[in-house]
């Protein structure tokens, strides 16, 4: 099968998934391709194209999947079935949050997502500027997931220090009692599934009072 733009960039998203962000450079892409890594220059410009490129494979696929749920009357349920069914294809593509916070170009995508996450609100009664508070209040949710304050994996331990636990009492009773279980729904290092749905639901709901 030839290469073309579309097959180099579905292989990226494949070796992502399979060895992480971190395993995806030229090379080791034109290998899985089993192309020389020049000859992938000619479909796309550099490494930064291509993660800019799989930013909008990730951005389709949830545009796909949203458009096969039909909306909910009702527009906070809409909106919540909307982020919900966005946050599945982030737990196909674990690394994707990442790579999403971290771009600074603008995937057309990721603008057709937001555009029809407006149209919702604006549906339900909201004015241009609540629902840019209300962009502003989800953040990252509006998308599917939580930005973490902490990456244990990146070597910066969540965990109070041993020499500070006496200085700490509230963090160290908090993190000592709290427990994310639940692997299969958990993206990073804290944002599972129950995290998840009770930040955005706190928000949604202090978003209809507003509305």
């Amino acid at each position: 099968m030839p290469l073309s733009r579309e097959r180099v960039l579905r292989a990226a998203v494949d070796l992502a998934d399979q060895h992480g962000l971190r395993a995806l450079t030229m090379r080791r892409l034109a290998e899985e391709l089993g192309a020389e890594a020049m000859s992938l220059y000619y479909h796309v410009a550099k490494k930064e194209d291509v993660l800019d490129g799989i930013v909008d494979v990730v951005a389709g696929e949830i545009n796909e999947a949203v458009g096969h749920v039909e909306p909910a009357p009702e527009w906070k349920a809409a909106v919540r079935e909307r982020i919900l069914t966005a946050r599945q294809v982030f737990l196909r593509h674990r690394w994707a949050p990442e790579l999403f916070e971290t771009r600074s170009s603008t995937s057309t995508e990721v603008l057709r997502y937001y555009d029809a996450l407006v149209g919702l609100m604006r549906a339900g009664g909201f004015t241009y500027d609540l629902v840019h508070h209300a962009l502003h209040a989800l953040g990252s949710r509006a998308l599917g997931f939580s930005q973490e304050l902490f990456d244990p994996n990146a070597g910066q331990s969540a965990d109070v220090p041993v020499d500070l636990v006496w200085q700490l009492p509230n963090l160290t009773g908090m993190l000592s009692e709290i427990a994310h279980d639940d692997p299969d729904s958990t993206l990073g290092w804290c944002d599972d599934q129950a995290e998840f749905e009770f930040g955005l639901d706190v928000i949604l709901d202090g978003l209809d009072r507003l509305r």
